[in-house]
């Protein structure tokens, strides 16, 4: 319960079925910055017109801000008041000039949202609600305005001013100060305005579109950063010329500029023609950089460029609409990487990262549907769920209608609302009236939360030659939503015979949308094995009774590349469940199995190295009907050491093999090689042998880049060798100047498995290099812990304590990142009493914090009430 007191302070929620059309619309808006850290004066002049019929005022969205001058068709205006942060201004007629100025104060704005100084520079973050942190302004997806921007500033302090759009002019101006003008042409609602001033070099590239206009490309980055941005600059190029030619999208300007910046709230923001970028998803180099840094930064450029038409040519008609935009540009970037190298792996990927964040987030007091119905704060909703379920709901639809019927259902959906500000509805209406076919329930998937569990038995009749599938479908009740209605569930299908391996029938796309239903096969001459949601074509939990030795089978003949690493991980997940449960467990399928993929020579690398992986720590933990931490991590462990005993030979040799010689490439052989390397590594130690962490660190001494480098840094930080330390010393001296890398110092020890982990971080928290101030040093270590099973959930609350005590802090600085970090408190009714006791408490003492902003408060209730 939230006591009387909280509840009367509770924010107000804002309510989807509450959408009501903009009463003005700003058709243009011309912005004047007079740029200095400390005081930066805006002047805005807007043209806004009445939208219909009505006498309602001109309301203008603020944030802490009062205007010093208030101006309608180039007079002073004193019929304007102040409704808390808005500014509202009575006006006759249909159609006015307004003109206001404000001060604002970026160097003082550790919200990092608006109007920011970062590193010396100057930079904006306006989605979802940053830009009336600017200046007044109707702050609302669906008012959209053609930009015009003016700039003057210190020319040596910030000698490069960047806007959306095309540059128009430039000059200098008095007091060795200069100016820039920029236009953007297409009109865009206020969240993807941007602005950056600074000291600033930039990588230069050009890229011709299919109609043949010229594109000069700019990666913007502190000059010593310029080694760093090739990877990224050559990306971009990729992703441009993947767009023109998968979904037929051609760039639009005459500039696309990005910028890489150290504070940063997200990962990056597609502002129209300058993306603006956490400098983690732009700079690589070998020494630096791992291949999993190089392939989110190809992700992330790709995901931001996407937007451009999926995002800003055609936008979100309000923020419940979010997954229109970003689950579809996620599904888009997905594409896009699995097109660049493994698309088995990279599938495998996607659908981990959906199973470990949003697969709990549908299971807790969290869940939402990917389009909610109410919010407090909308930065909350940024969501595992708004992306990663929505990418696969749009992979449903596409799976459903077809490659031609689903390119043909997207142009149109381009084509029918570009420039304009859409909803899902809009979008599901194109892949209707693009295919013929009727999505109607399969609507269900934007309206209810919650994550579909299918049960499938397989019965088999020898005398006939007859089997017959039986499914069944259930979702569980979640905050607000107690019964669901049947989802619709692709289920790709097919069957091996159990002794030849032969296939019994050709795969089958199932539309599963009763509660349940019956499919019968004929024909079938031998035992079949079912395989079952191949591709992870449907994003649901699969309850099947294939046996041990069934999923060993598969593990082994499977043609599907995902099917085949999914019986892997469900045979590691039902003997690690047995172990904590029973309290025993047979090892011995799992190893077989996993003998027989690394002996395996027609399987590549990089899938095996992944399929032998057992399943985290969490996602055992997720299966369990109460979590036990440290049951579920002496099980794991114990696994990890007969794996690494009985197969010591398999893994020096795969270690051995995957050994390279020369320099650095990043290339898909070459990325495969170095993560079963890791991975051997990690199996060699597991098994306890004594030489393990000598090899480690070898390892260690010897690589030529980060990925080997901190994967033996990683290995020797979870072992008990005192050549941890002596690592860890050399990898924080190396790289104590780069802010980037020293990220990974501090995650590296706050993912750790050893006992002293808790302590260890809680010393991490007073290191003279740790501070809150920075988003990306607040997740690696605080958000890093906080998502560490066993360490978080040590017995006697220390962890929660933990969390609480700087989720607290850090929201006087920058709530939006301290709500990001809250939910692995929010599960305390997933453990047992002793735990849940504690996690609620801390829960209870973040809501009773004087001044708690809305976005904390916000998960902390619903945490406490859900």
């Amino acid at each position: 319960m939230i006591d009387a007191q909280s509840a009367l302070a509770s924010p107000a929620v804002i309510r989807r079925e509450d959408y009501q059309p903009p009463d003005w619309l700003v058709p243009d808006i011309a912005l004047d910055f007079d740029l200095d850290p400390a005081t930066t004066r805006v002047t805005a002049v807007l043209d806004v017109v009445r939208s219909s019929a009505h006498g309602r005022p001109l309301r203008l969205d603020g944030d802490g801000q009062v205007p010093t001058k208030v101006l309608v068709d180039g007079n002073p205006h004193n019929d304007w008041r102040m409704d808390g942060d808005t500014l509202e201004i009575d006006l006759p007629g249909s159609e006015h000039r307004i003109e206001t100025e404000v001060a604002i104060h970026p160097d003082r704005n550790t919200q990092l949202m608006g109007l920011y100084a970062s590193g010396g520079n100057l930079c904006t973050q306006c989605e979802a609600e940053g830009f009336r942190r600017i200046t007044f302004f109707p702050d609302r997806p669906d008012v959209l305005a053609r930009y015009s921007v003016r700039m003057t500033a210190d020319r040596k302090r910030f000698p490069v001013l960047l806007a959306n759009g095309d540059p128009i002019a430039s000059g200098d101006a008095e007091d060795g100060r200069h100016w820039a003008e920029w236009r953007d042409p297409f009109p865009k609602p206020c969240y993807l305005f941007a602005l950056v001033a600074g000291d600033l070099s930039a990588n230069r590239a050009t890229f011709t579109t299919m109609s043949g206009r010229e594109v000069q490309l700019g990666i913007w980055v502190r000059a010593a950063d310029l080694p760093k941005t090739e990877h990224a600059l050559a990306a971009l190029q990729t992703a441009m010329a993947w767009d023109e030619r998968v979904y037929g999208r051609e760039y639009d300007l005459d500039v696309f500029n990005i910028v890489a910046v150290d504070d940063f709230n997200f990962g990056a923001m597609e502002n129209k023609g300058l993306n603006i970028f956490n400098s983690r998803y732009i700079l690589a180099d070998p020494d630096t950089a791992t291949d999993a840094d190089y392939d989110a930064i190809a992700a992330v450029v790709a995901h931001e460029y996407f937007h451009n038409w999926s995002g800003n040519r055609v936008t979100c008609r309000d923020w419940f609409q979010l997954s229109l935009k970003e689950g579809f540009t996620v599904f888009r970037d997905q594409g896009f990487s699995a097109d660049q190298g493994s698309a088995a792996v990279k599938r495998i990927e996607d659908v981990r990262t959906l199973r470990a964040a949003q697969f709990p987030e549908d299971a807790g007091p969290l869940a939402h549907p990917i389009r909610p119905d109410s919010y407090m704060e909308i930065s909350n909703f940024y969501t595992a769920t708004i992306y990663n379920k929505g990418a696969e709901v749009i992979r449903m639809m596409a799976t459903i209608l077809g490659p031609d019927s689903f390119r043909a259902s997207t142009d149109l959906y381009f084509d029918r609302y570009d420039g304009t500000a859409a909803t899902c509805d809009d979008f599901v209406r194109c892949m209707e009236f693009g295919s013929g076919i009727d999505l109607t329930q399969f609507r269900h998937w934007y309206s209810q939360a919650g994550t579909p569990r299918v049960s499938a038995a397989l019965d088999h009749d020898a005398g006939s030659g007859r089997a017959t599938l039986r499914l069944a479908q259930r979702t569980a009740p979640t905050p607000g939503q107690p019964d669901k209605e049947p989802f619709v569930l692709p289920l790709k299908l097919k069957l091996f015979g159990g002794e030849t391996g032969a296939a019994l029938s050709n795969e089958q796309l199932f539309m599963l949308d009763r509660p349940t239903a019956d499919i019968t096969f004929d024909g079938v001459t031998e035992r079949p094995v079912l395989s079952i949601n191949r591709g992870f074509s449907a994003p649901v939990i699969i309850e099947s009774d294939r046996s041990s030795a069934d999923l060993k089978f598969l593990s082994a003949h499977d043609d599907d590349p995902f099917a085949r690493y999914e019986a892997m991980q469900q045979l590691m997940l039902d003997t690690l469940v047995a172990a904590v449960t029973l309290g025993r467990a047979d090892h011995e399928p799992v190893i077989d199995a996993v003998r027989r993929t690394l002996e395996d020579p027609a399987l590549d690398r990089a899938f095996a190295a992944e399929a032998v992986l057992l399943p985290s720590d969490s996602f055992v933990g997720d299966q369990l009907e109460m979590v036990d931490p440290e049951a579920v991590f002496r099980a794991r462990e114990a696994l990890r050491r007969d794996l690494g005993k009985h197969l010591a030979g398999l893994w020096r040799s795969a270690y051995a093999n995957a050994s390279q010689a020369g320099t650095f490439v990043y290339s898909p052989a070459a990325k495969a090689a170095r993560r079963m390397r890791s991975v051997a590594l990690g199996y060699i130690a597991a098994s306890g042998a004594e030489d393990a962490a000598d090899v480690a660190f070898a390892q260690f001494e010897a690589a030529d880049n980060m990925t080997d480098r901190q994967g033996a840094l990683t290995t020797l930080v979870n072992g008990k060798s005192d050549k941890r330390i002596a690592a860890l010393d050399i990898f924080y001296n190396r790289y104590s100047g780069d802010a980037l890398v020293l990220d990974k110092w501090f995650q590296t020890q706050a993912l750790s498995m050893r006992d002293d982990t808790p302590q260890v971080v809680a010393d991490l928290a007073r290191h003279p290099d740790f501070s809150l101030a920075n988003p990306n040093r607040a997740r690696s270590l605080v958000g890093a812990f906080g998502v560490n099973q066993r360490a978080f959930h040590m017995a006697g609350g220390a962890g929660y304590r933990f969390l609480a005590d700087h989720l607290i802090a850090l929201d006087k600085l920058n709530p939006q990142t301290a709500a990001k970090l809250l939910p692995p408190l929010g599960r305390w009714r997933r453990f047992d009493p002793a735990r849940a006791t504690l996690m609620k408490a801390e829960l209870e003492r973040i809501l009773a914090t004087p001044g708690l902003s809305k976005d904390l408060f916000e998960q902390a209730s619903k945490s406490l009430e859900g």
